[in-house]
């Protein structure tokens, strides 16, 4: 028998919409999933948009005030899509109220605030699951098969890049992500956490970086309403961007490989040109978010003028049975977070943490910390990934 899970999404920009789609559609996917998940209640501070949501996906309730999403007996099972600077407070509120938690990344602001709310979901024996979606992709899960396999040979080297023009326009409001006591580390929590997660996926553990960092649009107008998404503010008050645009760095990953992570959002001409490289002693492999579904690998004993094949992922790949049935039908951006909705309720339901879990966000959010401090000092530093 199918169970009814009652959830709740907080924050309700576009990440909370995407959430909610995704909890719509998770059974369709998974029809032998054991929970059935029901929408609660949505919570949304901007005047008007909860009930907006409530009205387009069918939420039971509305309300301004994530605390009564918290307190009410009906919700089971919560998503925090709210600014970084609350993911803290409500994630450890709502782990101890009992709820289980799906919260974006970076999980706040530190890897303080990533090991309070993994320590508050832990003791509250709870399911935690971190929005690392780029993970969940078919092709990428297919070259951590390929590289744990060795099919390229012990990796030696690998390059991954977030590059964006989100925040490119000049005209760019000056909202919360720009600001250090609300938006944290600016690019580094925004894009570069992702690369921080996927390099520990795909290679295992940083062991020492160095990087640096540059605000390369040091002032923005600030907005004269409630903005959503990268509204620009022509005409506003200036105001100082207080975190990064962009990041470089060089990796030392325990097992001896080198890497380069570098991220930028206010890269002009690029659009979600997301993906790495990795290059092993035999071959390489490597993916572009933009051909999602795709992978370039090489592999053989050739070493020189060694050819490169094209692999579409197919049923045989990751989750991509459950959304396309032969390879090369495309799968999407929103089918990577209805994969981490299964995982999430799939966590639930057998009580076994599956996909990126909150220890996950303390490392990622550890790297940035790491980040940093070498960008600060001009040094070599090593993460402190303690959970």
């Amino acid at each position: 028998m199918v169970e009814a899970l009652g959830v709740a999404v907080v924050g309700f920009g576009w990440m909370g919409r995407v959430h909610t789609q995704a909890y719509a559609r998770v059974r369709h996917h998974y029809p032998h999933l054991a929970l059935r998940p029901e929408l609660v209640t949505v919570a949304e501070e901007v005047p008007g948009r909860a009930e907006e949501a409530a009205a387009q996906f069918g939420f039971a309730s509305a309300t301004r005030d994530w605390r009564e999403v918290a307190a009410d007996p009906r919700v089971h099972a919560v998503s925090i899509t709210a600014p970084n600077f609350l993911h803290r407070e409500i994630a450890v509120a709502m782990a101890g109220a009992g709820k289980h938690i799906w919260v974006e990344k970076p999980v706040g602001l530190s890897a303080d605030d990533a090991r309070a709310v993994a320590d508050a979901v832990a003791g509250a024996g709870v399911q935690g699951t971190v929005g690392f979606n780029y993970r969940n992709a078919p092709a990428v899960e297919t070259a951590r098969d390929l590289i744990a396999a060795g099919e390229i040979g012990t990796v030696t080297h690998a390059r991954l890049r977030f590059f964006s023009d989100y925040a490119a326009h000049p005209e760019g409001a000056l909202t919360w992500r720009y600001e250090r006591k609300r938006g944290g580390s600016g690019v580094l929590g925004d894009l570069a956490s992702h690369g921080a997660d996927l390099a520990r996926f795909l290679l295992g553990d940083i062991a020492s970086l160095t990087a640096d960092t540059a605000v390369f649009l040091p002032e923005r107008a600030r907005p004269a309403a409630a903005t959503a998404g990268h509204a620009r503010a022509a005409g506003g008050e200036p105001g100082p961007v207080e975190n990064e645009d962009y990041v470089n760095c060089l990796l030392r990953f325990a097992s001896g490989a080198r890497g380069v992570l570098e991220a930028c959002r206010v890269s002009v001409a690029e659009q979600n040109n997301y993906g790495f490289e990795v290059h092993g002693t035999r071959g390489a492999v490597s993916w572009d978010f933009r051909r999602m579904n795709e992978l370039r690998v090489s592999r053989g004993t050739d070493y020189q003028d060694q050819p490169v094949s094209t692999v579409y992922v197919g049923p045989g790949h990751g989750e991509f049975a459950a959304f396309q049935p032969g390879a090369a039908n495309a799968m999407g951006y929103d089918d990577l977070k209805v994969v981490e909705a299964h995982r999430f309720l799939r966590s639930i339901a057998e009580g076994t943490p599956y996909g990126a879990t909150l220890p996950d966000a303390v490392h990622s959010a550890a790297v940035l910390e790491a980040m940093s401090r070498s960008a600060e000092h001009g040094t070599w530093v090593s993460p402190e990934t303690s959970v």
